[in-house]
C-alpha cells in the first residue's frame, strides 16, 4: 500500500469527526428549537465549515500525486484537517437536553477560538503546500488565503456586532467563489 493511503484514511478520519461534529451541532439546534435563541452568523459559520470539509476532502484527492511523502508534510496536511475539525467543534455549543442556549453569545465567546483557529488552518494551508512543492501556492490561491486571514485577524480584534453580522455572508460568497474558481475539477 502506498504512502497516500495511509495518510488518506487517517484525513478521512479527521475530516469524518469535523462534519459529523458540525452536523450534531445542527441536529441539536433543531431538537431543541423551542429554547434557542439563533444568531445568524452562528448557523452561517456552520455552513461554512461543512463546506470546508467537502471542499477539503475533495482538495485532498490531488495528494495522491504527491511523490514522496516525510513527516513534516505528513504533519502540515493532519494540522489543517485539526484546525478544520476544532472550528466545526466551537461553531455550534453543545446542546443541553434542559434548552436555553444563546447562539450569539456563543459565538461572541468563542469568537477568539474560532477565527484564531481559522487563522492557524491557513496559515497551515499555506505551509503544507511549501513542504510538498517547495514553493508557496499560485498566487490566486495564496491571494484568497491572505485575504482569509485578513478577515480572521480583524474577526479576532473586533467584538463590533455589525461586523459579524456582515462577515459570515460575504465570506460564505467568497468562499464559494473560491471554490468554483480553483476547486471545481480535480
Amino acid at each position: 500500500m502506498d504512502a497516500f493511503s495511509y495518510l488518506s484514511v487517517f484525513l478521512s478520519i479527521i475530516l469524518g469527526l469535523a462534519l459529523t461534529q458540525a452536523l450534531q451541532g445542527v441536529r441539536g439546534l433543531v431538537l431543541a428549537r423551542g429554547t434557542v435563541r439563533l444568531f445568524a452568523p452562528s448557523l452561517i459559520w456552520t455552513g461554512i465549515v461543512i463546506l470546508i470539509c467537502v471542499q477539503s476532502w475533495w482538495a485532498s484527492f490531488g495528494l495522491v500525486n504527491v511523490p514522496s511523502w516525510n513527516f513534516l508534510a505528513f504533519s502540515m496536511v493532519i494540522a489543517q484537517a485539526l484546525c478544520l475539525y476544532l472550528l466545526a467543534a466551537l461553531v455550534l455549543p453543545d446542546i443541553a437536553s434542559d434548552g436555553g442556549i444563546d447562539l450569539e453569545h456563543h459565538y461572541f465567546r468563542q469568537r477568539r477560538w474560532f477565527h484564531g483557529t481559522l487563522f492557524a488552518m491557513l496559515l497551515f494551508s499555506i505551509v503544507k503546500d511549501w513542504v510538498l512543492s517547495g514553493h508557496l501556492p499560485e498566487p490566486v490561491n495564496l491571494g484568497f488565503h491572505g485575504f482569509f486571514g485578513a478577515l480572521a485577524v480583524v474577526s479576532l480584534a473586533t467584538t463590533s456586532r455589525f461586523w459579524h453580522l456582515a462577515l459570515a455572508p460575504f465570506v460564505g460568497a467568497v468562499i464559494i467563489a473560491y471554490i468554483a474558481l480553483l476547486f471545481a475539477q480535480l
